[in-house]
C-alpha cells in the first residue's frame, strides 16, 4: 500500500476565498483516505470563516511545526500572529503579509522534506510584494526558492483533457513580442515535453504551438514572428525529437475542439492560453508548476474578493488541486523507478552475428 502523502496546503489571502475553498474540500472525509492535509495559516482564522459560513466543525489537529505533523489528520500551523485583522473582500497589507508567511514557512518545509508537495490558495500579486517578495507571481517565486542550478518552470494549467503551458506568463502585454525568442520557444517546450512524459505518464505526447498574431501572421501581412521566430523555433525542437506542430491561429483552436488531438498546448502569452482554459475547465481547472523537482499546484482561479465570505465559492478547484499533486507526484516517482536501472545497449555488428558490442 503506497503510503499517504503530506500535502502542505497555504491558506493564501486570508480576505478571498481561500479559507473557503480550503474548508468546503477538508470538510469530505474521505480526503484523509488519500492524504495527510497540512495547512499553513492560523486556527483563529480558520474559525472565523468556519463560523461565518455556518458550517460543522472541521476537526483540525494544531501543530507548533511540521515536525509534529500527525499522520491520518487535518494538520494546521499557525504561522500569523492572533491580531491579523480579518476583512473578507478587502485588499489589505495585513493580508499579503499572512500569505507570505504561510507561502515562505511552507516552501522550506517542501524543500526539507518534511511534506511532499504543496497547494497553494490564490495570493494577491499587489499586497503580498515586498523585500522577501518581488515577483509576479507564485511561479517565478518557487522557480527562485526551489529551482537548482538550471532549473526554468513553467505554468502549466491542466484538466482531465487539456494541459495549457505558457511561453510566457505574468508581464505587460506590450512586453510580450520582445520576450518571444526562438530559444524561448524551444526551452518552453523541452519543460513541457518533459512534463507530459514524467508528470502525466503520457508517451510521444504531441505539441501544439500558438500564434502570436491574428490569423498566425497572414504570412507576414500581419506579423514576422511566426515566420522569423516560431516557426524556426519548431523546427529546432522535432530535431531534438520534441513532437511539436504548428504555429496554429490561437482564434479557433480551442472553439472548433482542436485541442483534443493534442497532449498539451504552448500559448505565447498568459490570456491567450488561460482565456480559453478558464471557459472550458473553471471549476475542475488546476495550475501546476512543472520544470522543477517539487510539486506544486494551486486552483485556477484568484482570490474571488467579490465573493469572500459569502459561502458561494465553489471548492472543485481547490480539490482537482490536491489530487493533481498526489497523481503528479506518483508519477514521478512510478517513472523514476522505470528508469532507474536501464537495460545496457547491445547490438550485433554488421557481418558477424556472433559479435556483441555494448554502448552503454
Amino acid at each position: 500500500m503506497e503510503k499517504l502523502l503530506r500535502v502542505g496546503i497555504t491558506h493564501g489571502d486570508i480576505n478571498g476565498i481561500g479559507y473557503e475553498v480550503i474548508l468546503k474540500t477538508l470538510d469530505d472525509a474521505r480526503m484523509l483516505e488519500m492524504c495527510t492535509p497540512v495547512v499553513y495559516g492560523s486556527a483563529k482564522i480558520a474559525a472565523f470563516y468556519r463560523k461565518g459560513l455556518d458550517m460543522q466543525p472541521v476537526p483540525m489537529t494544531q501543530s507548533a511545526s511540521a515536525e509534529e505533523i500527525h499522520d491520518g489528520a487535518i494538520n494546521i500551523i499557525n504561522v500569523v500572529g492572533e491580531d491579523v485583522k480579518v476583512e473578507p473582500g478587502v485588499e489589505t497589507h495585513a493580508a499579503g503579509e499572512a500569505a507570505l508567511a504561510a507561502l515562505t514557512r511552507a516552501v522550506a518545509d517542501l524543500r526539507a522534506g518534511l511534506i511532499d508537495v504543496l497547494v497553494t490558495a490564490p495570493i494577491n500579486k499587489h499586497n503580498i510584494q515586498s523585500e522577501s517578495f518581488a515577483f509576479p507571481g507564485h511561479t517565478e517565486y518557487l522557480e527562485a526558492q526551489l529551482g537548482l542550478e538550471g532549473d526554468k518552470a513553467l505554468m502549466i494549467l491542466c484538466s482531465d483533457d487539456m494541459r495549457v503551458a505558457l511561453m510566457t506568463t505574468h508581464m505587460p502585454l506590450s512586453h510580450v513580442p520582445q520576450a518571444i525568442t526562438r530559444e524561448g520557444i524551444v526551452e518552453k517546450l523541452r519543460v513541457l515535453n518533459r512534463s507530459l512524459v514524467r508528470d502525466f505518464g503520457i508517451h510521444a505526447p504531441r505539441i501544439a504551438v500558438l500564434s502570436l498574431n491574428p490569423h498566425a501572421g497572414e504570412g507576414g501581412l500581419l506579423g514576422t514572428e511566426e515566420q522569423e521566430i516560431i516557426s524556426p523555433a519548431i523546427e529546432d525542437a522535432r530535431g531534438k525529437k520534441i513532437l511539436a506542430f504548428g504555429p496554429y491561429a490561437a482564434d479557433g483552436f480551442f472553439g472548433s475542439g482542436l485541442y483534443h488531438r493534442f497532449d498539451g498546448v504552448l500559448a505565447m502569452y498568459h490570456d491567450q492560453g488561460l482565456a480559453p482554459f478558464k471557459a472550458l475547465a473553471m471549476e475542475a481547472g488546476v495550475n501546476f508548476t512543472a520544470g522543477l523537482p517539487y510539486v506544486r499546484t494551486s486552483p485556477d482561479h484568484g482570490t474571488g474578493y467579490d465573493i469572500a465570505g459569502k459561502g458561494e465559492a465553489s471548492e472543485q478547484s481547490m480539490r482537482s488541486a490536491i489530487f493533481a499533486a498526489i497523481d503528479i507526484y506518483r508519477n514521478r516517482m512510478r517513472e523514476d523507478a522505470a528508469t532507474a536501472n536501464p537495460l545496457r545497449r547491445q547490438y550485433y555488428s554488421k557481418g558477424n552475428d556472433n559479435v556483441v558490442l555494448d554502448l552503454s
